[in-house]
């Protein structure tokens, strides 16, 4: 057996590094963390300083019995999770669930999986360092404390199975508040007028320096310039530069993984995280810029020998962030030397983006020639301004350019280019002279790039947060990505021509979104809630300020049990004031009176989601209710659209002699037939047509005959059916897996019998990692018995009754 055992955390992690350590070291994986809270309950001992109750998770319990094992035959144990709080907090997990010796463990940190970073942290051990796992046991904490006791506040006061999160609800908050000021936002017009001017064969294009407000302006404005008599009156040449951005950190390199390579930010962390493992680039969770100086060595290598002398420029960047740990480094290659690696697609893309704008940083500005042009006329006030830039030296623009989170439109944005060597005081003759009438915009809502931006400028969340914050977010159900594809505009344009001023009316699409981050109406409604009643929690000040309070428990300069208290004391209290106080939050918006009823007309969310109600639950009269469409919002849906809803269920027909109805459900709309429920996707419940809803009825009878094996005349609500795993059982709404000998043979499985069938309920296999499995298989053993049991119950009544007869007629 090896003398030395070395724990990471992940099994690619492991098969890197023990290629680099001899045969005296055994490399294993824990496969992440190996305990947590324990999943009932808070987990935490409050009366009690806030003891955590850890447990092993029950998918790892064999993880840790083969991590015992080796540790008993083992002289040394050395702890190489990664080096953040949360690695850190691994290592001290497992120090304390296997029981080590504090003699006979060593802990190791690498910024880097090489063979000089892993021998090099062999030779430089250290103890497990407490301040950092207190910052993570801390966030832990606190994390469950609020996810336990605001989400049964959501559950009475909003809706059932809600959840809420002391990161997740301020990012949502964001979100929703950005969709407010979109949904307040009243567009202004104005004019964006550009003018072509030609001086012999060359020309040029200029914007006026200020925009024009109404029609009455611009046609006075093009009137005077109809006979003015333009010239150059101003041009002007200056040197400038332009830097390179530092290298990358975490959140940059979500940023511009989304805006180069279209990355979700949980995306461009699992492909990092692979790049990492395989030992290709540093470390992906850091929020320093640093570059070390062999780092820094490599680059400049590298720079030299493929670009020349002149494109290297070494240079150390420093961290914006308070809280950066410059110890750290920067997201970059382990070898600058290696410019492309054969991955898969995704790794090499992201590879090549970290290798840029790593060498990039290590090398020359760009040196430019910067030109402003302006032309005017005695006629006219204003000036049209045109600018150029001329690239002198590319410097690191050879390499890399950073991409830029622009939403201006294209015609707002400054002309550049290479322009004519004109100069002062030439005359120029204007071809053309437009204005556009342009519309003021709301601010663009959120991509995942630039939510991570603004989360990390106000100090809310760490690295390693963002990813997981916005996929819990649109999990939850509390922001979406929705495709918009806007709405029709008119548009004015002026042009002076040779023939005079030309007055034509144009259309534009506007309102277009794709991939962009929206509230749902459950997000705003708990937004809201939490808002007016738990605002500390959803202030951005206050999260960026436990966010500090973490990072100095980590330090060393705070205790997280006092930090914790200070918390819980008063929120706490506000938990009870608001269960027993509070009214219940449904976002509800009145909307007028039926024309003919008179009765009430509202949105809100009720159990299902969003719907509309056309009267009162408490009166005589029945309440009718409608589900809204998955693109109408409780917020901006109008009265017209409302009561569209309750034209549905709309009878579409008759097909094979029974009623068709289109109509919108739970799960969205559908199309109705015999009991049976077809889902529509492509199509709409207002508009859909008989034949197409016969079309779809069709279709989902060939594909339910191609899933359904076999039918038991015992019982109609048992099914030997093929799903995306293969053939299963079902009975009644309850699914069983089939044993594996029978399940891959499909002639098998059609000879089954409706006996067999039971018993194969009755003796489900043991799930893994989940304790649930003796629940399911009493719940299929109640259910099998109660069945029994009904038949038993029925065969004897029939029994009985016909006794009964027999014994009339006898009479």
């Amino acid at each position: 057996m090896a003398k030395n055992l070395v724990i990471v955390e992940s099994p690619a992690k492991a098969k890197t590094i023990e290629g680099y350590l001899g045969k005296d070291f055994l490399v294993m994986s824990s496969y992440g963390h190996v305990r947590d809270l324990a999943k009932k309950g808070v987990a935490i001992d409050i009366e009690n300083n806030f003891q955590p109750n850890y447990e092993v998770s029950t998918d790892k319990k064999s993880v840790v019995s083969d991590l015992k094992k080796n540790v008993k035959a083992a002289e040394t144990v050395w702890l190489a999770t990664d080096e953040d709080r949360e690695g850190e907090a691994i290592s001290w997990h497992l120090y304390e669930t296997l029981k080590l010796d504090k003699k006979d463990t060593k802990r190791i940190t690498f910024n880097e999986i090489t063979k000089t970073a892993v021998q090099k942290a062999i030779q430089e051990p250290r103890e497990i360092n407490q301040e950092l796992v207190n910052a993570q046991q801390a966030r832990r904490v606190l994390d469950r404390l609020v996810g336990f006791e605001l989400s049964p506040v959501l559950w009475k006061k909003v809706k059932p199975s809600l959840s809420a999160g002391r990161v997740q609800s301020v990012a949502v908050r964001l979100i929703v508040e950005r969709e407010r000021e979109i949904m307040n936002f009243t567009p202004e017009n104005y004019f964006r007028v550009v003018g072509d001017f030609t001086q012999g064969k060359d020309k040029i294009s200029g914007t006026l320096a200020h925009n024009i407000g109404t029609d009455k302006e611009v046609e006075a404005f093009l009137k005077n310039c109809d006979n003015a008599n333009f010239k150059v009156t101003d041009v002007t040449k200056r040197p400038g530069t332009k830097n390179p951005s530092a290298p990358f950190t975490t959140s940059t390199l979500q940023q511009e993984a989304s805006l180069k390579l279209g990355f979700s930010v949980s995306r461009t962390m699992r492909v990092a995280q692979t790049l990492y493992e395989a030992g290709l680039i540093t470390y992906m969770r850091t929020d320093s810029v640093n570059l070390s100086e062999t780092a820094m060595e490599g680059a400049k290598n590298t720079i030299i020998k493929d670009y020349g002398k002149e494109y290297s420029n070494p240079k150390k960047f420093k961290s914006k962030s308070a809280g950066a740990q410059e110890a750290h480094e920067a997201i970059r290659p382990t070898d600058f030397g290696v410019s492309s690696v054969n991955k898969g697609n995704d790794e090499n893309r992201l590879y090549d983006l970290i290798w840029k704008r790593s060498i990039a940083s290590q090398m020359s500005p760009a040196k430019l020639e910067r030109t402003t042009i302006k032309i005017g006329a005695e006629e006219i006030e204003d000036l049209f301004v045109t600018k150029g830039e001329i690239i002198k030296f590319d410097g690191f623009l050879k390499v890399y350019l950073e991409s830029q989170m622009d939403d201006e439109d294209e015609d707002d944005k400054a002309l550049e280019g290479l322009l004519p060597d004109l100069k002062e005081g030439e005359t120029l003759t204007a071809t053309s002279i437009i204005a556009r009438e342009r519309f003021t915009k709301a601010a663009p809502r959120y991509v995942e790039a630039s939510l991570v931006k603004k989360l990390e400028e106000l100090g809310i969340g760490r690295p390693s947060t963002y990813a997981p914050t916005i996929s819990t977010v649109q999990k939850r159900g509390y922001v979406e990505k929705k495709e918009r594809e806007g709405t029709e505009r008119e548009y004015m344009i002026y042009t002076l021509n040779d023939e005079g001023v030309k007055k034509e009316v144009a259309t534009e699409i506007t309102g277009r979104d794709r991939n962009k981050l929206s509230p749902s109406d459950i997000g705003m409604v708990v937004t809201d809630f939490l808002v007016e009643h738990f605002g500390e929690i959803l202030n951005y000040n206050f999260t960026a300020q436990v966010e500090q309070e973490f990072d100095e428990i980590a330090n060393g300069l705070k205790e997280w049990t006092e930090m914790i208290q200070r918390f819980y004391d008063p929120f706490h209290k506000t938990v009870e004031d608001t269960l027993e106080n509070s009214e219940r939050a449904s976002g509800e918006r009145y909307l007028g009176e039926h024309p003919k009823t008179g009765e009430k007309v509202i949105v809100r969310i009720g159990r299902y989601g969003p719907m509309a109600q056309i009267g009162d639950t408490e009166g005589e009269k029945k309440a009718q209710f409608a589900s809204l469409r998955p693109n109408q919002s409780i917020e901006t849906i109008t009265f017209e659209e409302v009561m569209d809803l309750f034209k549905l269920p709309r009878e579409l027909g008759k097909f094979e002699d029974k009623i068709v109805k289109a109509n919108i459900g739970r799960f969205g709309p559908y199309v109705q037939h015999d009991g049976k429920f077809v889902s529509i996707k492509e199509d709409d419940p207002m508009d859909i047509e008989l034949d197409r809803a016969i079309e779809l009825i069709k279709n989902k009878r060939v594909e339910d005959a191609k899933k359904l094996l076999k039918t038991f005349p015992e019982d109609d609500t048992m099914q030997l059916l093929i799903g995306r795993w293969g053939p299963y059982l079902k009975i009644g709404k309850n699914n069983f897996k089939l044993p594996k000998e029978i399940k891959d043979d499909e002639e098998k499985v059609k000879q089954l019998t409706y006996e067999e069938c039971i018993e194969i309920s009755e003796n489900q296999p043991a799930k893994k990692g989940r304790g649930k499995t003796t629940k399911k298989k009493t719940t299929a053993k109640k259910s099998t018995a109660k069945k029994k049991t009904t038949t038993k119950k029925k065969a004897t009544k029939k029994a009985s009754a016909k006794k009964s007869t027999k014994t009339t007629k006898k009479k």
